[in-house]
Parts: structure tokens; C-alpha cells; sequence
């Protein structure tokens, strides 16, 4: 009988042990911070970066893709996701005016220059009267892309328009061009459909289209007034949380830029004060 006791006491003690460690285990589970964060676009490797800098202090960051432009600060407000970086300030600037969408900007990430593109013109000097024109349909990229038309030298808007003008503040267009108000995703597989694309870099990078090859690109102006800086955004009442602060932090790091500089063939420039190579801005 006191062998059987003492089976009995061995078992229990095996079985509080268990039980510790499967408590602690769920424990420690519950101490990792998960930090979702939207984005648009194949720019998943610099998050990836992020969340190996960032694992070891129990924080984890979850990427979630979206195909568009509109929906990642919706599900921002919504809560669906706590961060989203995707988007320009002009392109924000615009959400808040119209959606009245209550979100700050907490760090900035990359620029992004817009180019044009062509499948059957080699020189913007080849264009034709008439030719078609494809730009995006949201106001802040179509008016940018209506601002490079006009640094090419193709049209000519009105400056009382800014920064977004749109297709009717055009005041010149010598060629006639007939300018197609599209889905900014779709514009790469509408080249062989139009003369020329106006494509921003997430969607030109997704195409796989070689930057080289573009006929003309935006300035490369990594000044603090230039609204098509891409940013960091999280909701105004979290702008100061103290996590997403050390997630910006871990994205402006010689790590993440050199990860844009070398894997994205120069599509993406780092929009902060970084060391790596030579290109130190």
C-alpha cells in the first residue's frame, strides 16, 4: 500500500511539472506583441528585416497585402490592421480630406519615383497626335502623373491646380494626346494597348518592368516638401505608442536600406538619414 501511495505521489508531482511548463510556454506566447501592417505591393522583404530586428523584444510583424489603393486605411481605421505603409503624403493628405479618416504619419520609408513607360514607343519624341495615355484614375496619383506629362514636356497644367491637377486643368496639349483615366494596378498590362503608361513604382516593380527602360522618370527629391515621400501611417490615437516607434526605428536601419538599395534594383530610394554604400542621402 505505501508503494502504491507513493506511485501515486510521483505521478502527481510528474503531472504538476507538465502543467508548469505547458503554463509558462503559454505565457511567454502571450508576451509576443503582433504588429499587422498593411501594404501594397511586393515590398514584403524589408518587413522581414524589421521583424528579425524586432523578434528578440517580442514583437512580430505581421505583413498584410492589399490590391489597391483604397482599402488599407480603411482597414486601418477599422483596426483591422495597426500600421499600413503604402502611401504617399499627398495620397494621404487627400484620404483625410475626404474620408475624413483621423491618421498620422509616424515615420517615413521610401520614394518611389513615377515613370512612364511604353511597349511600342522608344522615345517620347516618336509620339503621335492622338496618342493614348494611361494615368492613374485617383486624384493624387493622376494629378502627379499629370505633373510628369508636364516636366516631359507633353502638356502644360494649370499651376493654380498645385500639386493634383487633373485632366481638366490641362491648358496645353499640342499632340492632342487622349489621356485614359484608369486603375493604377491595371496601367502595366495596358501597354501594349496605349502609347505610353504613366505607372507608379510598386505596380512597375510587380510587372516586373526594368526601370532602365523607362522613357522618363520623376526627380529623385528626398527634400522634407516633397509630398510623394511614402510614409508610416498608424491611427491618430496610436502615434505615440512606444512599439511602433521602435518598428520605425528598425525600418530606418543600414539593414532595410540595403535591402531596398541591392533587391529592388534602385525602383525604391530610402527616405531617411542612412549609412549603407555610397548613396547616403
Amino acid at each position: 500500500m505505501k508503494h502504491y501511495f507513493k506511485k501515486l505521489l510521483t505521478l502527481a508531482l510528474a503531472l504538476r511539472m507538465i502543467l508548469t511548463v505547458f503554463n509558462g510556454c503559454g505565457a511567454k506566447e502571450s508576451s509576443v506583441t503582433t504588429v499587422k501592417i498593411g501594404i501594397v505591393g511586393d515590398l514584403v522583404e524589408p518587413w522581414n528585416i524589421v521583424n528579425g530586428k524586432l523578434e528578440n523584444e517580442g514583437t512580430r510583424i505581421e505583413v498584410v497585402e492589399f490590391s489597391d489603393y483604397v482599402t488599407p486605411n480603411k482597414a486601418l481605421v477599422d483596426g483591422e490592421i495597426d500600421l499600413n505603409a503604402f502611401q504617399h503624403y499627398a495620397y494621404l493628405n487627400n484620404e483625410i480630406k475626404e474620408n475624413g479618416y483621423d491618421i498620422t504619419v509616424i515615420g517615413d520609408t521610401i520614394l518611389g519615383p513615377m515613370r512612364i513607360y511604353s511597349d511600342s514607343c522608344a522615345f517620347l519624341e516618336n509620339l503621335s497626335n492622338g496618342d493614348k495615355v494611361a494615368i492613374p484614375n485617383d486624384v493624387t496619383n493622376g494629378g502627379r502623373a499629370l505633373k510628369l506629362l508636364e516636366t516631359a514636356g507633353l502638356i502644360q497644367v494649370d499651376k493654380a491646380a498645385g500639386y493634383t491637377p487633373a485632366v481638366e486643368d490641362i491648358a496645353a496639349n499640342p499632340l492632342s494626346l487622349a489621356i485614359v483615366e484608369v486603375d493604377a494596378s491595371t496601367i502595366p498590362s495596358l501597354l501594349p494597348d496605349v502609347s505610353i503608361g504613366v505607372i507608379n513604382n510598386n505596380y512597375a516593380f510587380d510587372a516586373n518592368l526594368d526601370p532602365s527602360t523607362a522613357l522618363f522618370e520623376e526627380e529623385a527629391d528626398l527634400g522634407g516638401n516633397n509630398p510623394y515621400i511614402n510614409v508610416i501611417a498608424a491611427r491618430t490615437t496610436d502615434a505615440g505608442n512606444e512599439i511602433y516607434k521602435k518598428v520605425v526605428d528598425a525600418y530606418h536601419s543600414d539593414e532595410v536600406a540595403k535591402v531596398l538599395i541591392d533587391t529592388y534594383g534602385g525602383v525604391y530610394i530610402p527616405a531617411w538619414d542612412y549609412t549603407y554604400g555610397s548613396d547616403r542621402k
